[in-house]
């Protein structure tokens, strides 16, 4: 086999060109020297390697830039968490989508595409509808009451100001809720970028866990609010031309269209049926994925950092069309995936140990290594910043609402940055330990944070938004319900439900009950609901 055809067939950009022959060899050499596109004792698959490790250094550098750049333009620990409520709608919009998606979007659902078929589609659809009725009843209401109720810079502060709760047992709780749930999610986020640095440079798990992490931990620091909106902005730019292009060449890697679509109904028709091994119970769970957007602080604080409520309409034409966009490219990079990967099964290797690989294999395949050394890095870029945004909710959380709140009311600006810079290293290493273990899933670890932010915080914020007369034990008692219902129903009850499911009925129901039963907000609090009320509806 000649050196043009190797580097052809492992890393041209239309890899099925080739002969028999070559094919033959490949097979051979890949099992018996330990050659192919993994390998790493093979000298020119690293040369080859060197434009990818290039343009990743040249991409973390460039973020590293960016958040220099917030840095100088932020003044004080507000700016830090929130930017100043200064976001225009282009940059709301694509912030809230990466930081919503990333490495989940990127592995976790083309990774489940290409495992179980076209059935895990329904996780996208419900998706979809939970983001936009969180852009219809959620984003405008919050950016205006958050301002209404003492500026709140974060979700506890908005829940303590909303229902003047002088006990702080909201702000406790909410915190409490954050740091637990956001730990687990920072795992789902160093689990990511360990795949990532594992799949691409041939590096062991443990190795690629610290890379990335160390990566993500240094950009927090010397980012902020304003640094990690810019470069979600960039990186979503990134993810919808990757997410884009992929399934093209991948098509033209395969014949065509039609061609593609055969190759995967011989391999399994069931592929195509969107209710294979699906009870009426699993695809009501799969939907349900779309009710946690309304209590998700990532996502929501970028509703509240919007420079008005005027925004948000723009935002939301934007923002709906790339998650449309997105996660329509996801499902069918994982499902072409299926047909590529049955054409060539001497490559298979990396994604039948892994299926969340399907995408970061794809891409070294099909594009010249310049090429997907620039699209793997805005993988890396994607979960460099959702990680760095969730880091910097839970040591918002943990500064605002516990060390300002109730150690140093009368701390410094400069202080409280230094104190959540320190809160930021113990979460990390905290979502370090829980992320160790190599047989860690992205999607698994997500789901049970996403849960239970949204059945724990997405019917109170909801709820608070539009019923003045929801009272703060109806608060807490929703908060309570809901995460406590996540709980026990993931570990001691299950029937095939996800959690969130009775975690956000049960909680919407209590936050009623316990409403209703106790006596009415005070006049101050239902007088400052109307105001922001009948400024959201003059917007």
């Amino acid at each position: 086999m000649s050196e043009e055809c190797y580097e052809t067939l492992c890393f041209g950009s239309n890899p099925t060109v080739r002969c028999q022959r070559c094919a033959t060899s490949v097979r051979v050499l890949s099992v018996e020297a330990g050659l192919g596109p993994r390998s790493t004792r093979n000298t020119r698959l690293m040369n080859v390697s060197t434009p990818t490790l290039i343009t990743f250094v040249i991409y973390i550098a460039a973020m590293i830039l960016i958040g220099f750049t917030a840095y100088r333009a932020t003044k004080n620990f507000d700016d830090y968490i929130l930017g100043g409520r200064s976001l225009g709608s282009f940059v709301t919009a694509l912030s809230a989508g990466a930081s919503d998606m990333s490495g989940w979007l990127l592995m976790g659902l083309p990774g489940a595409i290409f495992v179980a078929g076209l059935s895990e589609s329904w996780i996208a659809i419900g998706l979809i509808a939970g983001a936009w009725l969180n852009w219809i009843f959620v984003a405008g209401r919050l950016r205006v009451h958050t301002e209404h109720n003492h500026n709140a810079l974060t979700l506890p502060d908005y829940f303590s100001h909303r229902f003047e709760d002088t006990s702080r047992l909201l702000r406790i709780f909410s915190a409490l809720v954050i740091l637990v749930f956001f730990t687990i999610y920072c795992a789902s986020g160093v689990v990511a970028g360990a795949r990532l640095f594992e799949s691409t440079f041939g590096m062991d798990y443990g190795t690629a866990l610290w890379i990335g992490a160390a990566a993500t931990i240094l950009y927090v620091f010397i980012g902020g609010f304003l640094a990690v909106s810019w470069t979600d902005t960039v990186q979503a730019t990134l993810m919808i031309f990757a997410l884009l292009i992929t399934p093209v060449f991948v098509i033209l890697a395969l014949g065509d269209m039609g061609t593609a679509m055969d190759t995967i109904a011989a391999q399994d028709p069931s592929n195509f049926d969107m209710f294979k091994g699906l009870s009426f119970i699993a695809i009501i769970s799969l939907l349900g994925w779309g009710l946690g957007y309304f209590g998700q602080p990532h996502i929501l604080v970028r509703f509240m950092a919007a420079d008005s409520v005027k925004t948000i309409p723009n935002a939301r034409r934007i923002g709906m069309a790339w998650m449309i966009l997105t996660l329509a490219g996801a499902v069918t990079v994982g499902f072409l995936g299926i047909a590529y990967f049955a054409d060539n099964p001497a490559l298979a290797g990396p994604v039948t140990e892994n299926g969340e690989r399907v995408f970061m294999e794809l891409v070294k395949l099909m594009f010249n290594p310049w090429v997907a050394g620039i699209i793997l890095s805005g993988v890396l870029a994607a979960v460099m910043s959702t990680l760095s945004a969730q880091l910097l909710v839970s040591s918002s959380a943990l500064t605002q609402d516990f060390y300002k709140a109730f150690l140093r009311k009368g701390a410094s600006q400069i202080e409280l940055v230094w104190v959540g810079r320190a809160m930021v290293l113990l979460i990390a290493l905290i979502a370090i330990g829980i992320a160790s273990n190599p047989d860690s899933k992205v999607l698994g670890l997500v789901s049970y944070a996403w849960a239970g932010f949204g059945a724990a915080f997405g019917p109170v914020v909801l709820i608070s938004l539009v019923w003045k007369r929801m009272t703060r034990n109806g608060a807490l008692a929703g908060m309570l319900v809901g995460a406590i219902t996540v709980v026990v129903w993931k570990e001691f009850i299950g029937l095939g439900l996800y959690e969130i499911i009775p975690g956000f009925i049960l909680a919407s129901i209590a936050i009623y009950v316990v409403s209703i039963m106790g006596k009415e907000p005070a006049a101050s609090i239902q007088q400052r609901f109307e105001v922001a009320n009948a400024e959201y509806h003059a917007g």
